[in-house]
């Protein structure tokens, strides 16, 4: 890209060759020249009359001369500050971002002692939730970028995602969209314990205080209009991945599911709890239950997951405990697809990574509208567009196989593009 600089040229006293007028001397001394520097391409060699005059100073067009003082002043002033503190031999870090290539260079020549400390990245992310086929929307989504520190682990900030597909109303969901992000941040907060055993602390924490709500504990009524003995049959599931700049954890209760795509193929993250999946279904008949086939199969023939938060009246068949992933960061990730069953019933992993990656890359624009639910808290206002576009398609993908159920996905690049 061609930069246009500017010089004032001055001529050398003394100079032979030169006429000797006042007027030609002073319109030499006022002379404006433009030069065009383009990156990769040589100077071009100065003529004999310009080989004799003194080195120019160029300083960018687009830049004022009172821009330019400011500038000098400012780095006359920091490196003043820098140089007393290079005497008391003081180590510092100094953020890169919003620092000019003037202060930053004279930074590292006049302290090499100070670190330089890149900021850092901001997670990119989109999120759809569409009610489809279904005559209500039970399905919710949580977005929480930066919502806590762990300082025990890194200083970096944590980001939390979360997709809830509820089960015989909205409740349970919602108050898993509103509240398990919070009871995530205060058992990472509170005690010095590992991610496996802080997720698992979580969700029963969150299962508890759904089960209170039912038996009036907590003072807010159904959403659902149903008595309080009918709101043991209301539950959701919940797969909630927090993404670190070195690890993705995921908690999965249900059969949502997340999956990562690195270097282009589908990894799982977490593993769909049915009924009839062998450990579960040992784990069920050795409580006591028993899954039947009723269209599919089902915890006692009526619940078609075999984990779930709420569902009161299948305990302890029915479990709320979560299993907990725990996976390094490689510069291989490409991005992390988490969704409810609307659309993994329909969408293969690989095929979910394939049109993600094709949105993220630029490959595929889908000309999209605004998604069914959108809410400020799931960051509906900082999301990316291309991550957005990539969750629509899929969500749309989904419907036109004729998924039948609510569809809600969310799509977090990973990689630095």
């Amino acid at each position: 890209m061609a930069e246009i600089c500017w010089g004032v040229l001055k001529e050398s006293k003394g100079s032979p060759g030169r006429e000797t007028s006042p007027r030609a001397s002073r319109r030499r001394r006022m002379e404006i020249r433009r030069f065009k520097l383009v990156a990769g391409v040589p100077t071009s060699n100065y003529t004999e009359n310009e080989q004799k005059r003194q080195k120019l100073e160029l300083h960018p067009a687009s830049v004022s001369r009172e821009c330019v003082n400011a500038v000098e002043n400012c780095s006359s002033d920091r490196e003043q500050s820098l140089s007393e503190t290079n005497n008391e031999n003081s180590a510092m870090e100094i953020s890169i971002s919003n620092q000019s290539p003037m202060l930053l260079s004279l930074v590292l020549r006049r302290s090499p002692s100070i670190a330089l400390v890149a900021p850092e990245v901001q997670l990119k992310f989109g999120m759809a939730s569409v009610c489809g086929r279904r005559r209500n929307m039970e399905d919710a989504v949580a977005i929480h970028p930066s919502f806590c520190r762990r300082g025990s682990e890194t200083t970096s900030e944590l980001h939390y995602f979360g997709v809830y597909d509820g089960h015989g109303c909205s409740h349970v969901a919602m108050k898993c969209r509103d509240r398990l992000h919070e009871l995530v941040r205060e058992e990472l907060q509170s005690r010095e314990a590992s991610w496996k055993s802080a997720m698992e602390r979580s969700f029963f924490r969150m299962d508890k205080e759904v089960i209170a709500r039912k038996e009036g504990v907590v003072g807010a009524s159904c959403r659902c209009d149903f008595q309080t003995s009918e709101c043991d049959v209301v539950g959701s599931t919940a797969v909630v991945a927090i993404v670190t700049p070195d690890k993705i954890i995921v908690a999965n209760c249900g059969d949502s599911r997340a999956v990562l795509c690195r270097n282009g193929k589908a990894i799982p993250l977490s593993s769909d709890h049915k009924p009839d999946r062998p450990d579960e279904l040992e784990r069920i008949e050795a409580a006591g239950g028993r899954v039947l086939c009723w269209d599919c199969p089902r915890v006692l023939g009526v619940l078609g997951m075999s984990r779930a938060i709420g569902d009161n009246y299948l305990k302890p068949y029915v479990s709320c405990e979560p299993e907990v992933t725990i996976t390094d960061r490689t510069a291989d990730d490409d991005c992390l697809i988490l969704a409810s069953d609307g659309l993994w019933d329909m969408v293969s992993n690989d095929t979910a990574c394939d049109v993600a990656n094709a949105c993220l890359r630029g490959r595929a624009r889908a000309a999209t509208s605004t998604p069914c639910w959108t809410d400020s808290e799931a960051g509906g206002e900082n999301a990316d567009k291309a991550c957005s576009e990539a969750s629509m398609l899929l969500t749309k993908l989904a419907l036109a196989r004729r998924s039948m159920d609510n569809v809600s996905v969310v799509v977090i690049d990973l990689k630095e593009r």
